[in-house]
């Protein structure tokens, strides 16, 4: 008897308080994806998988606070993430690898075809491209004479400067695709956006060999996380 009521209690601690509010938003996911869910929500989610049998909600909570909403949770590093009590590193390895998936099939599904023919469009591609890229990444998009994308390569990985961005590995594609004209592009891990000497001078080498070539560099875009800067609007082309 005693050793029955014993098990009892055992099974009872093991239940933690935040049990069927878990069960509730797994439920909740299952039925409508994640649909009309909080931020903090999401997050208490992904929590939930590196940690059985805890409360998940006040660390959720805190994180998105302290990252300022569920983009910073998940730009936040492994080491940043272990910060906030209670997430160790299995929460944030889940963390880390959602959003690594999330960005592999938002890669995957732009489509073959995409129209380049808006600044917004372009800013849209180009952050799920190489935007949350932690090196510097030129690339060249090659578009038909519909403003619509044929390919796009990677040039160069590494800090820009002029060695590295040659025009020849930038126009050799564009004669072999049939390309019409050709966006430039590179992030700033830093997030700052303002082009550099370095960025002005390569986009003026661009512009010079697209007029020789008769292949128009219609525009040298910076991009980071979540901003841009346009050569083509500040008239710098």
């Amino acid at each position: 008897m005693e050793i029955r009521e014993l098990k009892k209690d055992e099974r009872q601690k093991m239940q933690h308080k935040g049990a069927g509010h878990r069960k509730r938003l797994r439920d909740r996911f299952l039925q409508s994806g994640l649909s009309g869910f909080h931020d903090y929500e999401i997050v208490e989610l992904l929590l939930t998988l590196g940690t059985p049998m805890k409360d998940c909600k006040p660390m959720a909570k805190e994180a998105i606070e302290d990252f300022d909403g569920l983009r910073g949770v998940l730009d936040a590093t492994f080491e940043e993430l272990q910060r906030i009590k209670g997430i160790g590193p299995a929460n944030a390895f889940g963390i880390k690898l959602f959003q690594a998936v999330a960005e592999r099939l938002a890669k995957e599904y732009i489509p073959e075809k995409l129209e380049l023919n808006s600044s917004q469009a372009i800013a849209n591609y180009l952050q799920k491209a190489i935007g949350r890229e932690k090196e510097e990444h030129f690339i060249a998009c090659y578009l038909d004479a519909q403003d619509r994308l044929i390919e796009s390569r990677t040039i160069s990985v590494g800090t820009l400067n002029a060695a590295l961005v040659h025009p020849r590995e930038v126009f050799e594609p564009a004669v072999a695709l049939r390309a019409a004209s050709i966006i430039v592009a590179h992030n700033h891990p830093s997030g700052v956006v303002e082009p550099s000497a370095e960025d002005r001078e390569i986009t003026k080498r661009l512009v010079e060999t697209g007029r020789i070539l008769d292949i128009g560099i219609r525009d040298h875009i910076i991009i980071s996380k979540s901003e841009h800067f346009s050569f083509r609007q500040q008239l710098l082309l």
